[in-house]
């Protein structure tokens, strides 16, 4: 299946407004964090203070998205989108007014950890919804297979393409207007586009309760999958810093996001061709030869390098990371209690997220103290961790592969 056969595939599922509104929808998440930590180092000259802000922010995220996702699971879609969109909005416009009025950093922290907190989640629910839709289809078996994994596909290009155009966007938006502008813009977007993903008609009803074994969230096999997927996000923050500890060195920090953007390209591109793997070709082994090219393929980066040469690595370098990150939401899928997938998918986020930050945070004294090749070591040992992982653990006796009967979940299996 091609990239474009795939980008069909979905569109005849739900059709083509879907895809623009949970991508649409998805780019304040990464414009929030890049936007807040311009205008608050703009506007208080304190790059710590914007740390601070944008720091509580991404845990406020990472707390709040798995509360919200429960009750979309429990009550339906519709009104939790909804209702956080045009929360989220107004609280995102009170916390830039905050900002250019000087309110001190324990109020911007405050309130910056409420907006994250109530930020909707669009990413997890949209994989959610897509899941609800192929398994009501009119397909099975290898059909039904060959959709959900166009579906992860689709997504991770998503989630890829929000990641590279958000930062862009407050890039324009700050040269061309004010740093307020793009968060402000962020919190437009959140307020139009998660309303419109909110009231679309593929919105799924809620679930009602399901007690027992079956209910867990817990399970031994969603916690396996925390792991990469923290690992995954601190790949991300290292990168990012190394990157730009890079670019600085050289003289040439504008060129930091052109060069990190590179990535987000050939991820993209790896993560729609994931669509065209062979069944057979098991998520547990997918993720295997994922995480190991995420670790030997930052290798090269220790190398002396100029920009281009760096860029080119780095572009090699993402070939690892759609897929990587698309088998791991694939494997969410199975490993997810049925009634609490949403729950499940904004948990695997979370940690994706909460990875992020660490990455930056070792990262960033790594670069002070030794240079931009020191802030890549978190980078390769997030990498490792994965591959160890995905080697040691999923390989066991009570992760194998079963095709036939889906998972099951009672053992932790996830796969097929």
């Amino acid at each position: 299946m091609s990239p474009l056969q795939t980008l069909r595939r979905m569109h005849e599922i739900a059709g083509w407004p879907l895809l623009l509104a949970t991508f649409m929808a998805r780019l304040p998440v990464s414009m929030s964090l890049i936007g807040l930590l311009t205008l608050v180092t703009v506007t208080t000259g304190s790059v710590a203070t914007a740390g601070m802000v944008t720091g509580a922010f991404a845990v406020g995220e990472a707390v709040g998205g798995p509360v919200i996702a429960r009750f979309a699971d429990r009550h339906g879609q519709r009104l939790p989108v909804l209702v956080m969109s045009l929360v989220d909005t107004v609280l995102i416009a009170l916390l830039v007014a905050a900002v250019l009025t000087g309110r001190p950093t324990p109020v911007l922290a405050v309130l910056a950890a409420v907006a994250g907190a109530c930020l909707p989640q669009i990413a997890p629910m949209a994989r959610t919804r897509w899941v609800v839709l192929i398994r009501k289809g009119p397909h099975t078996g290898l059909e039904r297979e060959r959709s959900l994994s166009a579906a992860m596909s689709v997504e991770g290009v998503l989630d890829e393409a929000a990641f590279v155009l958000g930062p862009a966007l407050v890039g324009l938006l700050t040269v061309a207007v004010s740093p307020a502008a793009s968060v402000l813009g962020a919190s437009v977007l959140i307020g139009v586009f998660g309303t419109v993903f909110a009231l679309h008609p593929t919105a799924p009803p809620g679930s009602l309760p399901v007690h027992g074994e079956n209910s867990r969230i817990a399970t031994p096999a969603l916690l396996v999958l925390a792991v990469p997927m923290f690992c995954q996000g601190m790949f991300f923050g290292a990168m990012s810093t190394a990157v730009t500890a890079f670019a600085d060195e050289a003289g040439h920090s504008e060129l930091s996001g052109l060069m990190y953007a590179v990535m987000g390209i050939s991820s993209a591109t790896a993560g729609l061709l994931m669509a065209s793997l062979p069944v057979g070709f098991g998520l547990t082994a997918r993720a295997r030869v994922a995480a190991g090219g995420l670790f030997l393929l930052t290798l090269p980066l220790y190398l002396d390098h100029s920009a281009a040469t760096l860029a080119g690595v780095i572009f090699v370098l993402g070939a690892a990371v759609g897929p990587h990150i698309v088998t791991l939401f694939a494997l969410t899928e199975r490993a997810a209690p049925p009634s609490r997938l949403s729950q499940s998918m904004a948990i695997i986020l979370s940690c994706l997220i909460l990875g992020q930050a660490a990455g930056s945070a070792l990262s960033g004294p790594l670069a002070e103290s030794s240079g931009h090749m020191a802030a890549f070591v978190p980078a390769t040992i997030g990498g490792l961790v994965s591959l160890a992982v995905s080697t040691a653990v999923m390989r066991s006796r009570w992760y194998t592969l079963d095709r036939d009967r889906g998972p099951r979940r009672e053992t932790g299996n996830i796969s097929r």
